[in-house]
């Protein structure tokens, strides 16, 4: 029985909900990995989603590491290798899953998203936040560094400097200033947040699903890739697209003026 993440589906949107509100849904410490891990296996295998929605129950989005797993790590039991093994098997490999998902994935931040809570959300393609929501890259405050890829995943979505202030003082931001450094695409208020994502997620699964997968997968490589192989992907990547039933069917409902009917 799941323990920490609930899984539910609608048509073709999933929703995973963080669900240990107690204890501001820490991602250590606890089955979170594991859950989270199984919960994209099972995504990657039903091709009828199309969307995934993250948030979390409770006053918080994600508080990161739990600090009591901290304190386990600091006895001298703990080796230092054991640490490397732990994140290199453990939240790492959340990290590695979560961002290569073949579908768009919105967080939906309801509350606080710190340390590894904001690397988790940086993780999601989109980021809408309540009006209750604060950001920090926290780790400089208890002396470690981001060791789940936040120092890759920040500064490409709010630059170097921005990224660097945040990561070297550790301070907390609002939602506001997260919506003007582009950490989020929008604000909402608290009990308008699931619908504001289900709002956009329709709006992403209402489209050939099979184009919107190869989109995702063309941004990711665009990330760290040449133009020229961007280029020589996209021109794979648009004949395989050209070829699909989704792509007639889109130009087939083009033509003759009609809402497009895109099957699984």
């Amino acid at each position: 029985m799941s323990n920490f993440l609930l899984y539910s589906q609608e048509n073709h949107i999933v929703t995973l909900t963080m669900n240990q509100p107690e204890r501001r849904n820490p991602l250590t410490g606890n089955s979170a990995v594991a859950e989270f891990l199984t919960a994209i296996d099972r995504i990657h295998d039903d091709p009828s989603v199309r969307c995934v929605i993250l948030t979390g129950n409770g006053p918080s989005f994600s508080a990161g590491g739990d600090v009591q797993e901290m304190l386990r790590q600091s006895t001298p039991e703990v080796t230092q290798i054991n640490i490397r093994q732990d994140y290199r098997r453990g939240i790492q490999r959340l990290t590695l899953g979560l961002f290569n998902l073949e579908v768009p994935v919105i967080a939906a931040v309801n509350g606080h998203a710190i340390g590894a809570g904001l690397d988790l959300a940086c993780m999601c393609d989109i980021r809408i936040a309540s009006e209750k929501a604060k950001f920090a890259e926290s780790f400089v405050k208890l002396g470690i560094i981001p060791g789940d890829g936040g120092a890759w995943l920040l500064p490409r979505i709010i630059g170097m400097s921005r990224a660097a202030e945040l990561s070297f003082t550790g301070e907390m931001i609002d939602a506001q200033l997260a919506l003007e450094w582009n950490l989020v695409s929008r604000v909402v208020a608290p009990d308008q947040l699931l619908t504001a994502a289900n709002e956009l997620a329709l709006k992403i699964a209402t489209n050939p699903p099979h184009g919107v997968r190869l989109t995702k997968r063309l941004m990711r490589e665009a990330i760290h890739s040449r133009l020229e192989s961007v280029l020589e992907l996209s021109a794979v990547f648009q004949a395989i697209s050209h070829k699909t039933a989704h792509h007639k069917e889109a130009v087939d409902a083009f033509i003759q003026k009609r809402e497009p009917n895109f099957k699984d």
